[in-house]
């Protein structure tokens, strides 16, 4: 997610709602390239084909991005993944009798999708494990992870750290066989000491970021502490 659009993800959507604001609605296009392999899950699960999701959730943020469809909606305050599944299922009910997803938007593209690389991920979960909205869940959180690496990694690429930050990520993400720190010292051509403090910089900055993060999709900035047990719950 691009780091120039610092506000919470409710305010752009409600900023969406103004036909006349371009870079709101550019805001919210943004917004939604970051929630589409969750989306893409969770109507998955549902039943649909990969063809006929693929279709369907590139008619669903077309309708997003509309100003009416936004207001048909119930807004549910606090947490924007509640409001894009309730909205989501809002969606595919009205669809479910219309007709073929191909006819469907008039050929518009509003956000470039990955298929081969949400169809591989959603074959690795659970067949029937999980809910529809808990795979959801799941494969958004997965996402906002990878998002905070990704911008993590960005600040270490614009320090110069770009090889530093690739050696140490994996004190992370706890890959298995992860070097100790004195073997990671001799690689580096570091002090043990060193390769210490630079790890822990790292997770301390990662742990800033989760929270701005997670603080963007909130109402209430005053959950994140709860928002954060909740989503390494879905992980579990």
């Amino acid at each position: 997610m691009s780091n120039q659009f610092a506000t919470t993800h409710w305010s752009l959507v409600l900023a969406a709602r103004d036909r006349t604001s371009p870079e709101a609605r550019a805001a919210l296009a943004a917004l939604c390239s970051s929630y589409w392999s969750p989306l893409y899950a969770f109507i998955r699960r549902q039943g649909y084909s990969a063809d006929e999701s693929q279709d369907l959730i590139q008619e669903f943020f077309t309708r997003l991005l509309e100003k009416d469809f936004l207001e048909d909606v119930d807004r549910e305050k606090g947490r924007f993944r509640s409001f894009l599944v309730k909205a989501c299922s809002h969606f595919l009910a009205n669809e479910r009798d219309r007709a073929r997803a191909q006819k469907r938007g008039g050929g518009r593209t509003c956000i470039s999708i990955h298929v081969e690389n949400a169809e591989s991920q959603y074959l690795q979960e659970p067949a029937h494990a999980l809910t529809a909205e808990k795979l959801f869940e799941r494969r958004w959180v997965l996402t906002l992870l990878d998002q905070v690496l990704a911008r993590l990694k960005e600040e270490w690429i614009g320090a110069d750290k770009g090889v530093l930050f690739d050696c140490l990520k994996t004190y992370l993400t706890g890959e298995k066989k992860t070097a100790s720190y004195l073997q990671m010292a001799h690689a580096l051509r570091m002090t043990e000491g060193a390769v210490k403090v630079a790890v822990q910089r790292l997770r301390d900055r990662y742990r800033e970021l989760l929270r701005e993060e997670i603080a963007r999709t909130l109402d209430d900035s005053g959950d994140i502490d709860e928002e954060i047990r909740n989503l390494f719950n879905a992980l579990a």
